[in-house]
């Protein structure tokens, strides 16, 4: 269900149902706590005793409206966050339908328990929708509190901006915590690989900074794999192998030096490279077995 929010809008009639009349009166103990909260006990209490049907969506959709001024105060609370304030009335709009659709109305004021579930659902959009990275709780409450310390300390108009020292003292974290919070703050979206990191001609793009994988390492691991299965082999295996693969000698050539035939010496090193791969193989699923 889609909230318009026009119905606080100047030229928009107001309503003039008994929710609408009664948002505007005084509550019998004296004036009430804000303005946008009428007075509907009645209308709940109706609610509550009908079943599924058109009367009963009319008197859930009376409700909504007359209370929907307060959760856009809600949302107002949460501007200048990086979301637009039509996004967050949306969102508090929301909140107020779960209210009006979970409320009892013989737990209490709907008030007192409308305004937590409108907050907490503004502030899971926060959470989980405006994050570009998902990032720890804590994280996020750090990033709160430095944000509402620097605010704080800058609402003199030319006080410099806040060291994270100032800001520690201010809000009892260590400095560690508050440059945690300060990330946090710079994080809040995510730039594209393609975003270009300088202004001159000869500039160059986020992806031009990040390194790329190098395959020596998997020649590294390669080479001491094999180690343990070279030892195992005999010494003119070895000898052969040196012989082909460090000193790039053709077969012809190893067999006249060890008076053996190119052929014998070709299935010499097959034999040789198959044992020392499976030993390097064997010895992998024997590390990963231990891990």
């Amino acid at each position: 269900m889609l909230i318009d929010s026009s119905t606080d809008r100047p030229d928009t009639p107001a309503p003039t149902t008994a929710a609408s009349d009664a948002a505007t009166s005084t509550a019998a103990g004296g004036r009430r706590r804000h303005d946008d909260a009428p007075e509907t006990a009645a209308l709940f209490s109706r609610l509550a005793s009908l079943d599924d049907g058109p009367e009963r969506d009319a008197v859930r959709d009376e409700l909504v409206t007359a209370w929907l001024p307060m959760a856009h105060r809600i949302a107002g609370r949460f501007r200048d966050r990086g979301e637009s304030v039509e996004d967050l009335r949306q969102v508090a709009a929301l909140g107020l339908v779960k209210a009006v659709d979970r409320f009892d109305p013989d737990r209490g004021a709907f008030e007192s328990y409308a305004v937590p579930t409108i907050t907490g659902e503004v502030k899971r959009h926060f959470r989980d929708r405006m994050w570009a990275l998902r990032v720890p709780r804590r994280v996020q409450e750090l990033r709160n509190k430095v944000r509402i310390a620097r605010r704080d300390l800058t609402q003199t108009p030319g006080s410099p901006e806040p060291t994270p020292a100032d800001l520690a003292r201010h809000t009892g974290l260590t400095e560690e915590e508050v440059a945690a919070g300060l990330e946090a703050l710079e994080s809040f979206s995510t730039l594209s690989l393609d975003a270009e990191m300088s202004p001159d001609d000869d500039g160059y793009s986020l992806a031009d900074t990040l390194g790329a994988s190098d395959a020596s390492y998997d020649v590294v691991v390669d080479r001491e794999s094999a180690k343990e299965g070279l030892r195992r082999l005999p010494e003119r295996e070895r000898t052969i192998l040196y012989m082909r693969f460090f000193e790039d000698m053709t077969q012809s050539r190893i067999a006249d030096q060890l008076g053996i035939s190119q052929m014998h010496v070709s299935r010499l090193i097959s034999r040789s490279c198959a044992r020392v791969r499976a030993d390097a193989m064997g010895g992998r699923m024997r590390g990963a077995r231990s891990r």
